[in-house]
């Protein structure tokens, strides 16, 4: 493993607080770092959970970031480990270290593989993955949607992605106790609705939880691509029942 080295203690306080400098450079980077009972790439993803759990999301954090990325953090890696403190340090918390983490793990829009351009625009906009064509579940949806694991241990989690028009069909999370979902929205705009109730526009950072035995849908706008992560809430004999479309008419009302 190439040592790590460290002169930022020095160059910023060096003259000023030379002690300070001494433990930042030689004893946290240099020794702590240097340690080889923890990989690097460990010791960056624990530096940044730590970070973030502190709530410390300026430049401190950047730099481990970046750090992680420079030891073989990969983007889908880091969007699962976000996604995963977020709910022990704070949602706000997650929101914020991925802004910087989109910044980190740029990918320029020309580079990402989807012919279409709003589809490449849309991509750029979330750090989370479009995923693959959710074909097992395309009896249930009218248009093409798209599906992204980012946790299947412990909480389900899973970011889909709906093309202008795509919605899924009416459906109940049934659950003899717990169950539901939860529906975080990360790109586009889009819509929610419970059978007997209006429709709800989703935007970036909003949330839905949905309790079981609610019928209800969501899907895109008419003129936008839309992304939300979908949370699946432990529960006790659950199941999903898949009831008829939305109809163009319904679909139709919203603007």
């Amino acid at each position: 493993m190439a040592k790590i080295t460290q002169t930022a203690g020095r160059n910023a306080l060096g003259e000023f607080a030379p002690q300070f400098a001494h433990f930042n450079d030689d004893v946290l980077f240099g020794e702590n770092w240097n340690n080889e009972d923890i990989d690097v790439k460990t010791r960056s993803i624990i530096t940044v959970v730590a970070l973030m759990a502190q709530g410390i999301t300026g430049s401190s954090l950047k730099f481990h970031l970046q750090n992680a990325k420079a030891h073989g953090v990969t983007q889908k890696e880091i969007a699962a480990i976000i996604t995963h403190v977020a709910f022990y340090a704070g949602w706000p918390n997650g929101w914020a270290v991925f802004n910087l983490a989109k910044e980190v793990w740029d990918v320029d829009e020309g580079d990402l593989p989807y012919e279409d351009p709003a589809m490449r625009a849309h991509a750029k906009e979330m750090v989370f993955p479009i995923g693959q064509p959710n074909d097992a579940f395309a009896q249930y949806f009218i248009g093409q949607s798209y599906l992204a694991p980012v946790s299947t241990s412990q909480v389900g989690i899973f970011n889909v992605t709906f093309e202008p028009g795509c919605r899924n069909n009416w459906h109940i999370h049934h659950a003899k106790s717990g169950g539901g979902q939860i529906l975080v929205c990360v790109a586009g705009r889009g819509y929610y609705q419970e059978e007997g109730k209006e429709a709800a526009e989703l935007k970036p950072g909003d949330c839905i939880n949905i309790p079981a035995e609610v019928k209800h849908w969501h899907g895109a706008a008419p003129d936008s691509w839309f992304s939300h992560l979908a949370v699946e809430v432990p529960g006790e004999e659950t199941s999903n029942e898949w009831c008829e479309p939305v109809t163009d008419e319904e679909y139709g009302k919203l603007k």
